[in-house]
This record gives structure tokens, sequence and C-alpha cells, in this order.
């Protein structure tokens, strides 16, 4: 938006790695989620619905392994059937780096 109006785009420097899960058809999440360090939530105000987009759980670390490692953390607290894939992208974060 900043472009089309004409105005200057500001700083777009990376300050931190991030991920974010998406949080469908439940109404909370595991208290485990918010006690890993750099993880936060954020809810939509929504009546909770099967596959609906309740919110979302956002992942910050310094660098990718750190992120990994968060993701393999939270890994243990979120039920794979509930949020598919986190293990997955864990694992493909070690092998990247």
């Amino acid at each position: 938006m900043r472009a089309v109006a004409g105005l200057p785009l500001g700083n777009t420097e990376l300050k931190h790695i991030t991920a974010m899960i998406n949080v469908l058809g439940q109404s909370s999440i595991p208290s485990e989620v918010l006690k890993v360090n750099d993880v936060t939530s954020h809810w939509y105000g929504k009546t909770a619905k099967p596959g609906r987009k309740m919110g979302h759980i956002n992942v910050s670390a310094d660098n990718i392994n750190n992120l990994a490692d968060k993701l393999g953390q939270l890994a243990d607290y979120l039920p794979e059937q509930e949020y598919p894939g986190i293990l997955k992208t864990a694992t493909a974060l070690m092998l990247s780096e």
C-alpha cells in the first residue's frame, strides 16, 4: 500500500525468523505452548466451527536451528491430527542447515 500511495517503503530488514501455525476449529491451545520462549498466539474472536481459522501461533527465533528446535518442542504439545506438519517442518529445517 505504501508503494501505491507513493510513500517510502521503510526498513525491510529481517528481525527474527518466524513460523506461523494456524489454529483451525480449536477454541484454545494447550497452555504448554505459550511456555516456550518467543511463542505467542493471536485469536480472531470467532465462534468455533470445524475447520474455521480461529487464530494462529507465532514462533520466532534468531536462526533456523532454534526455530526447528522450538517447532519440535511444540509438536510434543500440538497433536498431528489438529496441527499437521509441525514435526515434518522442524525436521526439514534441521536438514536444510
